[in-house]
């Protein structure tokens, strides 16, 4: 009987009580697909939303800034949250603020990451008394 099965191409049949082995591969990946990718245009546009949202008519105020900078990083990571939904990942939401005068300020960090997958985004914003930049760091976890 077994040759009959091997001679019509049956050969991957069990044998009666031979147990079924199911072979499943790895479901994981490792690179965002096309969709999942985090795009810095896009993260922009939800930066400067939430900026002129919570800083319009606002002048400096060195007891509330603390709490508006907190308030700007957790609206920018809610609205980045809702764009990369379903994805891998790690979003990290970066928020100074200080008060304009007659200086200049120079913000920059560096990072150790995949240039193919990890990316950031950055927007400012400033009026006669204040200015305000937020760094968002998008890192694709595998």
């Amino acid at each position: 009987a077994y040759s009959k099965y091997r001679n019509n191409n049956m050969s991957e049949l069990p044998l009666p009580g031979q147990p079924i082995i199911d072979i499943v591969l790895p479901s994981y990946h490792l690179e965002p697909s096309e969709k999942e990718k985090f795009y810095p245009s896009k993260a922009k546009i939800i930066i400067d939303k939430v900026l002129n949202e919570e800083l319009v008519d606002k002048d400096y105020d060195e007891d509330f800034c603390r709490a508006w900078s907190l308030t700007i990083s957790d609206k920018v990571r809610e609205g980045l949250q809702e764009l990369l939904w379903n994805t891998r990942y790690k979003v990290v939401v970066q928020t100074t603020i200080g008060q304009t005068r007659d200086q200049g300020v120079k913000i920059a960090s560096r990072c150790l990451w995949d240039p193919n997958f990890d990316n950031y985004a950055s927007s400012s914003y400033s009026n006669h008394t204040l200015f305000c930049n937020v760094l968002v760091f998008a890192l694709y976890t595998d």
